[in-house]
């Protein structure tokens, strides 16, 4: 049976295969939600006291003062959640041989501060840059890093990255997830939602590899940040979705980029050689297609700001209306379908990612690329009707 037969059987089965902790991964989602959910109104009560209040500005699209700090309940959904699993028997494997849960709570509490100083008071864009360096930093320190990088040419082999390689390429993802999180964090519900889909698609994966390596232990932390995470971003999405009581602010946008790169790099810079075999070379990249579907659209929005800004003459960190969601929403989309078409874009590309790695990838192909169809008439379909009513004037 081949890798992706295997793991699409384990998927299949309601009770999990053997090293298939499914039900606890689920117990371990639901629990950070359910905390999120809990803090957050907390959260909200002591950012309206505490003066973390988002003012409406030109550039900005809701309309009334809202709270901040979102984030904040975030973190604790994960904390509690990562920390409930410590004690579940089926879980513990996690913990005991690798470093890579205490450093995305370490590293997501530092992310999470700096954050919140932003939130309040306001940071400039070289301080906020150290703080997330300094965090990315952290993850490398206590032993999370890309040393394994595929190469697609020659005989598919890989490459072996030293100490300080790994380092610099680990900080290098996490601050471009971080920042491109934080770009696209700009209508309600949005960056959650994203958060949840990329943080399931990652999990999917990892389950995945736990059945084709029989329960392998580096396997179990990106599963494990995964699922604390998506449960994370469900429990915010309540009170953040349309019309917004609280906004995640950067404490929560940066913590989600960061745990996506944390995760990312947990689960894709480790996985080893035999996992797939030397000719199945689109197995060998699916974890870095997954990392890039995952961000495509967060990373795109993000470059073109970049481009779009420097081109102006500005800092590339300065604000503007012209992100993605600014766009669509001028083309005639409400609010609430600006977030449903990223959330579908974003959908097709990181399941598609992750298809390809799990079933028979001709199928996976085709409903891609079905997605991708349906997704770009969606999109087009006010401006089409927009073109068909000024003909008809």
């Amino acid at each position: 049976m081949s890798a992706a037969d295997s793991a699409g059987v384990a998927l299949a089965q309601a009770g999990g295969g053997a090293g298939v902790p499914l039900r606890e991964l689920l117990l371990v989602l639901f629990t950070a939600a359910v905390v999120t959910y809990l803090a957050t109104g907390a959260v909200r009560l002591f950012a309206l006291r505490f003066g973390a209040v988002a003012v409406p500005r030109d550039r900005d699209v809701h309309v009334t003062p809202t709270p901040r700090l979102g984030g904040v309940g975030m973190y604790l959904g994960m904390l509690v959640a990562l920390l409930f699993a410590q004690q579940l028997p089926a879980l513990t494997r996690g913990f005991e041989f690798t470093s890579d849960i205490p450093a995305a709570l370490v590293s997501g509490f530092v992310i999470v501060l700096v954050g919140v100083v932003d939130d309040r008071w306001g940071l400039d864009a070289l301080t906020k840059f150290v703080g997330q360096v300094t965090a990315a930093g952290i993850l490398v320190v206590m032993g999370v890093s890309w040393f394994i990088i595929y190469m697609p040419f020659g005989d598919g082999s890989t490459v072996i990255l030293d100490q300080l390689q790994a380092g610099l390429v680990t900080v290098g993802v996490a601050v471009v997830m971080v920042n491109a999180m934080n770009f696209v964090d700009g209508l309600d519900g949005l960056a959650a939602g994203l958060g949840l889909i990329s943080s399931l698609a990652i999990c999917v994966f990892s389950v995945g590899l736990l059945h084709d390596q029989g329960g392998d232990v580096s396997a179990y932390p990106p599963a494990l940040i995964a699922a604390a995470l998506a449960g994370a971003c469900l429990g915010f999405l309540p009170h953040n979705f349309q019309p917004a009581k609280i906004f995640m602010g950067d404490s929560g946008s940066m913590l989600i980029g960061l745990m996506l790169a944390a995760i990312s790099t947990s689960a894709s810079g480790r996985i080893p050689l035999t996992a797939y075999g030397t000719r199945d070379l689109l197995g060998l990249l699916s974890p870095l297609l997954l990392v890039g579907a995952v961000m495509f659209i967060p990373i795109l929005d993000l470059l073109l700001a970049v481009v779009r800004r420097t081109r102006a003459g500005v800092s590339p960190f300065s604000p503007d209306k012209m992100h993605l969601h600014h766009r669509l929403l001028q083309i005639g989309h409400s609010h609430r379908r600006v977030v449903l078409l990223i959330y579908l874009w974003v959908g097709v590309l990181a399941f598609g990612a992750v298809g390809s790695a799990l079933f028979d990838r001709r199928v996976v192909v085709l409903l891609v690329a079905g997605g991708l169809v349906f997704a770009l008439v969606v999109t087009a379909v006010p401006s089409i009707r927009g073109q068909q009513h000024d003909r008809r004037g």
